[in-house]
Parts: structure tokens; sequence; C-alpha cells
């Protein structure tokens, strides 16, 4: 049991016996103690004060010294003002750690029948383009939420929507057809998502050039600018060309769906190697242009029920008004599908493949009131989980350059980026020559870790809602608050606990009395112990920042610790063997903390 549980439960105790109060013990205030004052633990006992009829001070003394003369763990108390300071005896700490110690999975919950299912989304890519670093942040809150969700005990489906229909596929297939020349990944020796993003930018490129052309001669024939460019832009042979195509598509035409299939084919491919590579992956993937009929079926149920209205020029739509929202698009005109229609489409396939008790979808924040229109809608549509679906919004991540544009060919490649990010750290780590007594396989794997776990941690450790910068040079420092950091750290208790092991030092037969344990110790244990706490928080919050910043603190208490104690060279065998098992244990909760953020740790560097 925690400490804090049965402080809390002692407290409740105490306050029935001193004033006959009843107050359930999680109903007990309890703080870390602030650094400047004595203590481990502080109660508040503001709340107290018409019971006892006292000052702050005097409540909380009398209720500290009920504590120290009647619980054993307690051995101290002061009292400051309002707040009672509690210290906590050295028997309960080493307790505390050998009960870490023998919980292989400490602070990581086992879902069971019982356990709610959530559904996470995220990637959600289009099969015009590759993967970016926009994509990779997605990726990688996705992957770190459903982890860190599944961590405190929720059964988890993580899941994708690929966006594989509509007109900016076209434009790559028309490009491809016009000026591709028969060349296929095997032919050219690309990804095929690479391929197929080349010849997106290729069909921007000559239709920025059509509109240009036609654009200037509206102007010669009088045309004012605005108006000349917004005909050119409509009339682009080009364009129309690529509407047409769409609309073959739509009408099941053979010629069309077989480039189609084999085109975006070539694109899974690539993505496949880059999911690999990045560490993540999906128990089930969804395509657009299987679940929009679907959503269209369900718009015009909706149509039928009077959820919906029918506008004079055939096209539906939702009223929101109600609601303080606008009016809002489902189906056009012609009967073809909007976006919303295709998540209301998703969702009705979902809803019939999972018992879903809450759905996440993790998409960035320029869609925050797509998500307000889709909550309100698949709850009047009847989803038991519409009204409370979460959106999972975060901010866009940039560059020193400035913004990316897929179109433009400006982006960020995820490939080239993660490639990147292990060369850099291959070179970081050969500078500093700690490769040297590796073989050259060991150097290899160890670059890949540290690479990829110094993107993860950057991208990650930043609270999701926020925009962020991302800095290759500074993500991969070995100080600071940085994934290589973390990982160093935990390469050298892993070395620690080799020699020890070399060495046959029993590290798990602990002799309390014969222990001298120290303030810097005693919060060591306390910082984590809380690991349990982190991971219930930050899925409570969704909030994987809250368990990457939570092992970069642990990491650098245990550094303070290592370069303040001596361990391997500490004559005392009893201490030498505590403060093992101490690094023993920080080890393990930093590689379940790191784990669930998708980052590997390494045994060496």
């Amino acid at each position: 049991m925690k400490i804090e549980t049965k402080l809390a439960a002692a407290a409740s105790e105490a306050l029935r016996s001193l004033y006959g109060l009843e107050v359930k013990a999680e109903d007990i205030q309890l703080q870390k103690t602030k650094r400047e004052f004595e203590g481990h633990i502080t109660i508040v006992v503001f709340p107290y004060l018409r019971a006892s009829r006292k000052g702050p001070e005097q409540t909380a003394t009398e209720i500290g010294q009920w504590l120290v003369d009647n619980v054993p763990f307690v051995s101290a108390m002061n009292a400051v003002k309002g707040f009672l300071n509690i210290s906590i005896s050295k028997e309960a700490w080493i307790e505390l750690l050998e009960e870490i110690d023998s919980d292989e999975k400490y602070g990581i919950k086992t879902p069971n029948e019982k356990s709610p299912l959530v559904m996470v989304e995220y990637s959600s890519p289009n099969t015009n383009k590759p993967l970016h670093l926009g994509h990779v942040r997605n990726n990688l809150l996705g992957w770190a939420l459903s982890q860190l969700l599944q961590a405190d005990g929720n059964k988890v489906v993580k899941t994708n929507i690929v966006n594989d229909r509509g007109i900016h596929i076209c434009k790559s297939m028309l490009a491809w057809q016009k000026f591709g020349n028969g060349e296929t990944p095997q032919s050219s020796g690309k990804k095929g998502d690479h391929l197929i993003g080349d010849y997106y930018v290729c069909f921007d490129k000559h239709y920025r050039a059509e509109v240009a052309a036609l654009a200037d001669r509206f102007r010669q024939e009088g045309m004012d600018e605005e108006k000349a460019r917004e005909r050119a832009e409509q009339e682009a042979p080009l364009m129309q060309e690529a509407r047409e195509m769409l609309r073959r598509w739509e009408a099941g035409d053979p010629e069309v769906r077989a480039l189609w299939e084999k085109m975006n084919n070539w694109v899974y491919e690539g993505f496949d190697e880059t999911y690999k590579v990045m560490g993540v992956g999906f128990d089930k993937i969804y395509y657009e242009s299987q679940t929009y009929l679907d959503g269209k079926k369900k718009v015009l149920e909706g149509l039928d029920k009077g959820i919906f209205y029918r506008r004079e020029d055939g096209s539906v739509w939702a009223d929101l008004t109600d609601a303080g929202l606008d009016e809002k698009l489902l189906l056009r005109a012609d009967g073809t599908s909007v976006y919303m229609t295709q998540d209301i489409g998703t969702a009705t396939q979902r809803f019939n493949d999972y018992p879903i008790d809450k759905m996440i979808y993790v998409v960035g924040n320029e869609q925050n009131y797509h998500f307000q229109v889709l909550s309100l809608l698949l709850d009047r549509l009847g989803f038991d989980w519409g009204k409370d679906l979460v959106h999972f919004s975060y901010g866009m991540v940039e560059l020193p350059s400035g913004k990316m544009k897929s179109r433009e060919g400006t982006v960020v490649d995820a490939d080239d980026l993660m490639a990147e990010m292990v060369s850099q750290a291959r070179r970081t780590v050969d500078e500093a020559g700690k490769f040297d007594d590796m073989p050259e396989s060991e150097r290899a794997e160890v670059a890949r870790i540290v690479g990829l776990g110094a993107l993860k941690y950057f991208l990650l450790k930043v609270d999701a809602r926020k925009n962020m910068m991302f800095n290759p040079e500074e993500s991969i420092d070995f100080n600071g608050n940085t994934g290589p950091f973390i990982q160093y750290t935990y390469a050298r208790i892993r070395s620690l606990m080799r020699k020890a092991e070399e060495k046959g030092y029993s590290i798990n037969a602990i002799d309390t009395d014969a222990i001298c344990l120290s303030q810097k110790e005693q919060e060591l244990i306390q910082h984590t112990a809380e690991f349990a706490d982190v991971v219930g928080q930050a899925a409570a919050d969704y909030s994987p920042s809250s368990v990457a910043n939570y092992c970069y603190e642990l990491t650098k208490e245990f550094n303070q610790f290592y370069h303040d104690f001596s361990i391997m060279r500490e004559e005392n065998e009893a201490q030498r063997n505590f403060r093992l098992l101490l690094s023993k244990n920080v080890a393990k909760v930093v590689r379940e903390g790191m784990g669930i953020l998708g980052i590997e740790m390494p045994e060496r560097m």
C-alpha cells in the first residue's frame, strides 16, 4: 500500500479521535512537502479548523503529534501555519522500495474483461503524398496516448483512417498518367509514397503554369485581376481533367479504379516501411473509399428522421444553430459526400466492429470546429459515445525555416527526418568516444535507438496543445531535457547492475538496521514511487508529456544522487546494496515510462 494511502487513513483516524470529525481518507488533502521545509508529505488542515475550534498551527500540531504517537511510520512532524509536514521513517521508505522492486511492472495496470474499451484514431494520411514531420508528431502522440491509456488499465484499439479518395488523389493519378512514362517504385528506386508525392507536386507545378497563362489572357481581354485568377483556376484544363477523373472514380469506371488501386498499393507499401521505422502500428485500418457510402446512407437515414434537411438545390444540411453552431453541409447538390459524411460512415463501421466506450481522435487543432460538429451529429444519430468523443487536439510543429506545404514540395519528409536523426546520433556518439569498445552492429543499433529516441522525446515532451518548433540539433543533446540524456542515464544504471552482478553482490537482501538513509535517497524513493500516480493522472488528462517530463525529472534527480554518493565504491556492504537496489528500480521505472512513449532504452552507450 502506498505511504500516502496509509497516511491519509491515519489522518482520518486522528480527526475522528481528536475532534469527533468523520472525514474519508480519500478526502484528506495531501501534497509533497516543499523543499524549503522539513518533511516528505504535507497535510492541509484548514478544512478542519471549525471542528478543532483552534488556530491553523495549533490544529496542525495536535494532528501531527497524534500521528507521531500512534503511527509507527511517522517519525517526525512540524507545523507551518495550516500545513502539517510529516516525516516518514527510514523503515517505511525501504519497505516501499522493496514493494516497488517486487512488482516487475510497477505502475502499469493490466486491462481485464471489465475494462472500458477506448478506440484511438491517429495518422490519417492521404495517399497522394508521403508522411511528413506533422504526421510524425501525430503518429507519436497517437501511439503514446494509446500506450498510456492501456498502462492505466483500459482496453485500447489503435486505428487509422486512410484518406484514399478525392480530388487530391486524382491529381497525383492524372500527373502520373500524363508525365510518368510508366515509372514505378521498382524502376525509379523510390518508395511508393515518395513517387506518388512527386507527382502531386508535379500536378501543382503544371496547374500553376496553366492558371498563370489563362489569367494573363483574361486580363488582356479586360478582366480585373481577381476575376481573371478565379476564372483561370476553374477553367485550367488539368483541374477539369482531375474533376472528370474523380467523377469517373465515383461512377466505378474500371480503368480509373485499376489505376487508383495500383498507385494506392505503392503508397501503402511505403507507409508500412515508415511506420515500422517509427515504431508505431494499428489494430485496424479503415479506408475512406469503404466508409463514405455508409456515411451517405446514415445521412439519408437522418434526413428521413427529420434530423437533417434538404435545400432546394438538393444538398443535405444539418441545422446546429440551436447548439450555438452553424449549419453544416453533409451531402452536396450532386449527391457527393464531404469529409463530415466520411467521418460519420467511419464511425458507423467502428461502432459495428467494436463495443466502443470512448472514441479519441488525434487530429491537429485546425480541426477543432469539425469535431465539435461531428460530436453533435453522432450524438443526434444515436451513437452512445458521440456526445463524449474526445478530440485530442494538438498544435502544429514547425521548423526554423517556417511552415510546410505539401503541394509545393517544401515538407520535411518523415523518412528523411528519421534517417538524419539516426545519422546525427551516430556522429554525436562517435565524437563523444562512447562507441570505442562496441562492434559495428551494436554501434548502428545504439545510433538508431538514440536518434529515434531523441526525435520522439523532443516531440512528446511538449504539451500537445501547444505549437512547437522542432530543432533536430537541440534534440540530440546529451544534456538537459532530452531523450539521449535519459537514455544515457538508463545505460549508466544498467552498467552498474552488470558490474554488481559480475562481483556477485546480493542487492535484494536489505539490512535495514545497517543503512543510514539520506534525505536525497528518501526523495529518490519517493519520486520513483510517484510513477503509478503520474501514469494515472497523465491518462486522465490525455497527457503523454507528463510522463516524458516525469522521466526527465527522475533521471535528473538520480544523476544528482549518483554525483553526490558512492555506489560501487561504498565500503558499507548494506549501504552499497541498498543504493544498487534503488538504482535498479529507478532504471525500471524510467524504462516503463519511456516505453509508454514508444522510446527504446539502450543497455549500453
